[in-house]
């Protein structure tokens, strides 16, 4: 993005997500329109106020993730557009698997799934 205006950012949501979709985020004001919108399911987090879940509700497991994916993609010093998503894959894989032994993990999905040199 090349900036958080709400425009520009409601048109991303807009066009990306489902109108049925349930949408977490914190208390910035670009969020304002998403229920006029028509998202119904709009739950904000008020870090300001000390706040950081309400129940189930909360946004620190995908900052938490974005945290990482921006360590780990800025070791390649840039990529080509065409392998962006390969590259995020990889981290949410990781980020997926972050507390299990990923050499251990990869030795048995290739045991149940040996990949096929033809």
């Amino acid at each position: 993005m090349k900036s958080c205006t709400a425009r520009e950012l409601l048109a991303i949501v807009n066009e990306k997500v489902p109108k049925e979709s349930s949408i977490y985020t914190d208390t910035f004001r670009s969020y304002d329109g998403l229920v006029n919108m028509g998202y119904k399911k709009h739950f904000r987090i008020a870090h300001s106020k000390n706040e950081f879940a309400k129940n189930h509700n909360h946004i620190n497991g995908i900052e938490n993730f974005w945290g990482l994916a921006k360590v780990r993609l800025s070791k390649f010093r840039g990529m080509h557009k065409s392998t962006f998503n390969l590259h995020l894959k990889e981290c949410e894989f990781r980020f997926n698997h972050r507390h299990e032994n990923l050499y251990d993990l990869f030795l048995k999905m290739l045991k149940e799934k040996p990949l096929k040199l033809s």
